[in-house]
């Protein structure tokens, strides 16, 4: 008897997992002999429509049926919000991890129900709730115990394939000197995720995957020849500064050049109850970073159009877009003192779109006729602006590249630093009249190395 216990986000967004991979899970380890099968799901509305894990989950319900029919006992065994459950990253509140923990491990959650579908139905009916924050459950038996916390001698699988939101879980059940809360019990499960989230704590020692591989970034093009590096953010954004902006390493490439610095973000609060975040904090250690004149390169994440837009708050998420406009300012006023460069830009949109719409644009309405929040990314183009009095004169945005993307700033920060870009990154976004896109009466270009 083989018991599989696939773990976590129940979504098609594409962004930490997909759907569509835990099927193909649950085929094949039927198919080469498991008998007992439990799924721990997360709900999304995140990376894709609130109100979808009600779908979601009754696709996932009618595929575990299917497996009963063919002898395979099949089914959902726990659940909570992504939010709220679980998928906490870079350290920023353990309690979030330990929900998860105590639903999926120990059997424990403040709400008990017979079946997957039922209980997100039913937590759904709050009208508070939001598919990111929905709180855990377990689902139980006649005999109202839990049908599937993880013991000893269970194979557990991670299928998330986005690093950030794991490496807590994977500690928790990889550690035996874990001591960020109490496990009650540590089960000696065969553990793997989809892949090693973490290749310099090669956590998880096991996984279904190979890591890829990401070289020739252009942090680590710029350390190795000697630009001097500030990375700063809050918690729940420093990793897209520093892990994911050096191609999943959470290192510096030259601890002698760089120096990575993270603000504590709030914890266990809702990001629309406190909105302003750490915007004007992050900037102001950006401001103190550019005014010493210590650094060549100065890179911060300001989260708060995307952590508060997510909630669907529009009065909150105004007030986190004015906190971010003022922590912009500060950082712009220090450039515009030291004479620098400034690149603001961002991945996605979020903010600028707090409504559901349908096919023609128009807000979609509930029953009452309120106009129901998005709380998912938009596809919105997400706009550009390089400015400052260390650009040269004449400098502006080339127009023969109408498909540029987020790739595109690789090459152009390179070149602003006075390098040219490798051949194989995607063209700079700008070009200018002269041999040099910085004013010659600013700092000289640094010399290739």
């Amino acid at each position: 008897d083989w018991y599989s216990s696939p773990h976590w986000l129940l979504s098609d967004g594409g962004v930490h997992s997909r759907i569509d991979q835990l099927q193909l899970l649950l085929k094949g380890a039927s198919e080469h002999g498991a008998k007992r099968i439990r799924v721990h799901i997360l709900t999304d509305g995140r990376d894709v429509l609130d109100g979808s894990s009600v779908t979601f989950v009754e696709t996932l319900e009618n595929d575990l049926a299917k497996l009963r029919d063919k002898g395979v006992d099949a089914r959902i065994a726990s659940g909570g919000g992504r939010m709220y459950v679980t998928m906490d990253r870079y350290e920023n509140d353990w309690q979030v991890v330990k929900r998860g923990w105590d639903a999926q491990v120990l059997g424990e959650a403040p709400h008990k129900f017979p079946n997957g579908h039922e209980a997100v139905k039913r937590l759904r009916d709050d009208p508070k709730a939001n598919d990111q924050y929905l709180p855990p459950f377990v689902v139980v038996d006649e005999s109202g115990n839990p049908v599937g916390p993880i013991v000893d001698g269970d194979a557990v699988v991670t299928f998330n394939f986005r690093a950030d939101r794991m490496v807590m879980l994977a500690k928790a059940l990889e550690y035996e000197d874990f001591d960020k809360f109490d496990r009650v019990r540590f089960p000696k499960v065969r553990y793997a995720g989809m892949l090693q989230y973490d290749g310099e704590l090669k956590l998880p020692s096991h996984y279904l995957v190979a890591p890829p591989e990401i070289e020739r970034t252009s942090g680590e093009y710029l350390a190795h020849n000697g630009v001097r590096i500030y990375a700063c953010s809050e918690t729940v954004k420093f990793g897209h500064v520093t892990f994911f902006w050096n191609g999943n390493r959470s290192g510096c490439f030259n601890p002698n050049l760089e120096k990575y610095e993270e603000i504590p973000s709030d914890t266990g609060i809702a990001f629309n109850e406190q909105p302003r975040m750490k915007a004007v904090e992050v900037a102001e250690k950006a401001r103190g970073a550019i005014l010493s004149g210590k650094f060549d390169q100065v890179r911060v994440n300001i989260p708060n159009g995307d952590m508060v837009g997510h909630t669907g708050d529009l009065e909150a998420t105004i007030v986190g877009c004015k906190a971010a406009d003022e922590a912009v300012k500060i950082i712009l006023d220090a450039i515009e003192q030291v004479g620098g460069i400034f690149v603001v830009t961002a991945d996605h949109g979020n903010a600028e779109d707090m409504v559901k719409r349908d096919k023609s644009g128009k807000p979609i309405r509930d029953k009452d006729g309120n106009v129901q929040p998005l709380t998912s990314h938009t596809l919105n183009p997400v706009p550009i602006a390089i400015g400052g009095p260390g650009l040269a004169p004449g400098a502006g945005f080339r127009k023969d590249l109408p498909d540029a993307g987020l790739a595109n700033v690789a090459a152009t920060l390179i070149n602003l630093h006075g390098f040219e870009a490798p051949r194989h990154y995607e063209p700079t976004l700008i070009q200018v009249s002269g041999a040099s896109l910085l004013n010659p009466s600013s700092a000289p270009p640094l010399p290739f190395l």
